[in-house]
């Protein structure tokens, strides 16, 4: 069997909240993100909080103009229109990466723990891939319910 890709996603609380509340089903993008179904995404809350609390697999991936994305993810996407257009202003095409599956952690992983494990970690701005072999990967799946 195929083991799936990991990648680290850095968001506001209140996003990823609502991911692991399953209200929010897809995440939005200026730029697509090249992952595949069945890929594993990992939830960093941006500081105060500086934590990995979450993870969510992918479903799909959109590249669409943002009027269809408004008209397919309006009720899915946890912002209201207005910032859902400022976002995408200018752009011609936007991105949803669709998620299902979410999982809180049974216990969060700071940015200290994850500098440890991973000497000169970063979070990123837009998405970092994870290696499966990895010691970030190993102290982030170590906190996995």
């Amino acid at each position: 069997m195929e083991h799936p890709e990991h990648v680290l996603i850095s968001l506001e609380e209140r996003h990823a909240e609502n991911i692991l509340a399953g209200t929010k089903h897809v995440e939005l993008r200026r730029r697509a993100m090249n992952v595949k179904a069945g890929t594993v995404v990992w939830i960093y809350v941006k500081l105060p909080v500086g934590r990995v609390i979450g993870c969510a697999t992918v479903s799909a991936a959109h590249s669409l103009a943002p009027t269809t994305l408004w008209r397919r993810f309006a009720n899915v996407c946890g912002i209201t229109r207005r910032e859902f257009f400022d976002y995408f202003d200018g752009l011609s095409k936007g991105f949803a990466l669709g998620l299902h599956e979410p999982q809180r952690l049974s216990g969060t992983i700071s940015l200290t723990e994850l500098r440890a494990a991973s000497a000169g970690f970063h979070p990123p701005q837009f998405f970092i891939r994870i290696a499966p072999d990895s010691p970030l990967l190993r102290a982030i799946e170590g906190k996995r319910a």
